[in-house]
């Protein structure tokens, strides 16, 4: 697909979640004030991947930017591109969305004290979603949305990956396939060795036969915690 066509999907999904306008302008979606949306530049390497970078205040791209890529599945290129866009929405650019609403309506605002919270840091958990095949395809979906992932994974990325004191993106990704096991933290788009370890060495289900994987993304906002902010009851 067309870059222009690809943000198009972006813009449409982006408008739908935040209920604001978004709208394609040049090689950007732009959104409201000067949030803006742009592709990557390694987004073409491979059919159905996309390297998605969202720009919180496009005067400050150099600190206000996180960075995220999704891979889509789909028995065509478009089907591809819309389920990797549906991905990134509903599981990165809601903790950004709701960043910008801050009304616990799109993702869950975890305090650093809270016990499924990353230690120091105020943290917005975006949904969980997983697919598979076989029995249980859901079973590591599941399982993540029922055991608190960032106490565990505190310890690991602490010092791998933090280059500013604030809008530090998490991706997780896990699972496993006929035996053998998947698991991948990403730090504002970098891998991380240690915690994608730490991720690994958790009791999450795993398949000998079949597939079940999940992901999620978490935004940790600041080291220095706000001191207003709503909570949901749970994650989307």
């Amino acid at each position: 697909m067309p870059d222009a066509e690809v943000l198009a999907v972006v813009a449409e999904r982006l408008t739908e979640l935040g209920g604001k306008p978004w709208r394609v302008e040049g090689g950007w979606v732009k959104g409201p004030g000067s949030t803006a949306v742009v592709l990557g530049e390694e987004h073409a390497g491979t059919v159905g991947h996309l390297d998605l970078l969202f720009v919180l205040n496009a005067d400050r791209p150099e600190d206000t930017t996180v960075v995220d890529c999704v891979v889509g599945s789909g028995t065509t290129v478009r089907d591809k591109i819309h389920r990797a866009v549906e991905t990134w929405a509903t599981t990165t650019a809601v903790t950004l969305l709701e960043l910008l609403e801050h009304k616990g309506r799109l993702a869950e605002h975890l305090p650093s004290h809270a016990g499924d919270g990353f230690p120091g840091w105020h943290a917005i958990h975006g949904g969980i979603i997983g697919w598979g095949t076989g029995e249980g395809p859901g079973a590591v979906q599941e399982w993540a949305a029922g055991h608190p992932l960032l106490p565990a994974l505190a310890p690991a990325p602490a010092t791998e990956g933090f280059e500013r004191d604030h809008l530090i993106g998490l991706k997780l990704f896990f699972g496993s396939h006929n035996g053998k096991d998947t698991a991948e933290v990403r730090v504002n788009g970098r891998v991380s060795e240690t915690a994608s370890q730490a991720l690994l060495g958790l009791d999450w289900p795993r398949r000998d036969t079949g597939a079940a994987y999940a992901r999620t993304f978490v935004l940790l906002v600041h080291a220095d915690e706000p001191t207003a902010v709503p909570a949901t009851p749970g994650r989307p």
